[in-house]
C-alpha cells in the first residue's frame, strides 16, 4: 500500500488514534464550508468530522463502505467553462446524504474513486 496522503497532521493523528486492528489510513483531507472539519478514508470505512453542533461539540461519524449506497461528485462550472477551485462529494447512506467540500477537484475525485473501490 502507498503512503497515506493528508492535508493536516493533527487531523491525520486524530484518525490514526481511532484505527481498528489491521485498518490503515488511505487519505485525510481537510474540508471547507460550514460544519465539516475533515474526511478520512481507511481500508475499512469513511470517517467524517462534523462540527455543526452547538457550542464546542462535534461528531466523528464512521461509515463502513458496505453501508454506502451511492457516491457522487458534485461540481460547478463557471460561465467560461472552467471548474472552480473546490469540489464536493456526496455520500448516501440510507436516507442520509453526507456532503463534503474540498479545495481542489483532485481530492474530490480521489475520495470518489477510493469509496467506489472499497464499496463495490
Amino acid at each position: 500500500m502507498t503512503e497515506p496522503v493528508f492535508d493536516n497532521k493533527a487531523q491525520y493523528k486524530q484518525i490514526e488514534s481511532g484505527l481498528l486492528d489491521g485498518e490503515q489510513i488511505i487519505a485525510v483531507y481537510d474540508a471547507v464550508g460550514v460544519g465539516t472539519g475533515f474526511i478520512g478514508l481507511t481500508t475499512r470505512r469513511v470517517i467524517i468530522q462534523d462540527k455543526s453542533f452547538m457550542g464546542k461539540r462535534f461528531a466523528i461519524t464512521s461509515i463502513p463502505y458496505s453501508k454506502i449506497s451511492s457516491v457522487s461528485v458534485v461540481s460547478n462550472k463557471s460561465i467560461a467553462g472552467q471548474y472552480f477551485s473546490t469540489g464536493n462529494i456526496a455520500i448516501t447512506v440510507g436516507q442520509h446524504v453526507y456532503e463534503v467540500e474540498f479545495r481542489g477537484s483532485e481530492k474530490t475525485h480521489h475520495v470518489h474513486n477510493v469509496i467506489l473501490h472499497y464499496a463495490s
